[in-house]
């Protein structure tokens, strides 16, 4: 076999095997779907995978890349495997693909873009009144929606509110 051929195709591998680690705190969404992966590097020794962390003090960071570790591990054993964080190029909520935004919605969480936040988040200090949100909501697609909390589980998702079908959900937060 080709050499290069047989290195694309182990890099192939690495990538569906990459495909099947999923995030932690999101499960139905793989690293790959929610755009972490940045690249895999194959030579005749050694798998090289770059990852973004969706922020830097993402408590699931370690998780994620020793998950990924023990996939790339099985994928291509006879190499040495190095997984590692970058942070050169940030991550940003445009990289989900579409199957990932799928898996969000289905999950209850609203992905970011379509039917997501359309420009800047105010975060109000002190508020009686909840702050009517332009985010769709996952479970009945209505509009009708109110920002509940800009602080989420975690540092990329904010808390909202439903007034349809009076479901609370999360969103992820927009980028820039």
């Amino acid at each position: 076999m080709n050499k290069a051929v047989e290195l694309e195709a182990v890099e192939e591998v690495v990538w569906e095997a990459l495909a099947e680690v999923h995030d932690p705190e999101i499960p139905p969404c793989s690293i790959t779907d929610l755009g972490i992966v940045e690249s895999v590097r194959v030579s005749g020794d050694a798998v090289e995978v770059e990852l973004l962390p969706t922020f830097a003090g993402c408590p699931a960071l370690d998780v994620i890349r020793y998950d990924a570790e023990v996939a790339v591990r099985a994928a291509a054993p006879e190499r040495e495997v190095r997984v590692r964080f970058v942070y050169s190029k940030p991550w940003t909520s445009g990289r989900i693909t579409k199957e990932g935004r799928r898996a969000l919605q289905e999950y209850g969480v609203t992905p970011p873009g379509e039917g997501g936040h359309s420009g800047s988040v105010v975060i109000p200090l002190a508020t009686l009144e909840r702050t009517t949100s332009d985010v769709q909501c996952p479970f009945c697609g209505s509009e009708e929606t109110v920002l509940e909390s800009a602080f989420g589980p975690t540092l990329c998702r904010s808390t909202h509110f439903c007034r349809s079908c009076r479901n609370p959900f999360e969103a992820f937060k927009p980028k820039g």
